[in-house]
């Protein structure tokens, strides 16, 4: 089973990271990588279910989103090639905050699986997952 792993140190103390990236239907915190986000259906964007489609492709499933573990775990339903319907099965993503109490930092962590018979995925998942953790630390960097 493919996996794709990224991590950063985001200078910012968890509760700010955390109320940035846990709701699902709102991007714009990595307006470089995702220029948008469209909720699709009723549910919020705190809700398991909700639905969005980012830049117009990528079509996505909210599996979790867990106030108390600062995690969120969401499934690409279709998306481009190498992660369509036909070439991946199975992608379950997860974006996982743990503090860093020593400056009051978090270590953000995205992580992501799938059933595919290709590499292809991978080094794709890669490049999207440094840009959007750089996103995220450019946006939230106090110093």
């Amino acid at each position: 089973m493919p996996q794709c792993y990224q991590s950063i140190l985001v200078q910012a103390p968890i509760q700010q990271v955390w109320s940035t990236v846990k709701d699902f239907h709102d991007m714009s915190w990595a307006s470089q990588v995702v220029q948008q986000c469209t909720a699709v259906g009723e549910l919020t964007g705190t809700e398991a279910g909700a639905k969005r489609v980012l830049n117009g492709v990528f079509h996505e499933t909210l599996l979790e989103c867990n106030d108390a573990e600062n995690r969120i775990r969401y499934s690409i339903d279709d998306g481009p090639s190498p992660v369509s319907q036909a070439e991946v099965k199975n992608y379950v993503g997860q974006v996982q905050l743990r503090p860093v109490t020593l400056g009051d930092k978090t270590f953000v962590e995205w992580s992501s699986s799938w059933e595919s018979a290709s590499e292809e995925a991978r080094d794709f998942c890669h490049q999207i997952y440094v840009a959007l953790l750089k996103a995220l630390a450019d946006r939230l960097n106090v110093q």
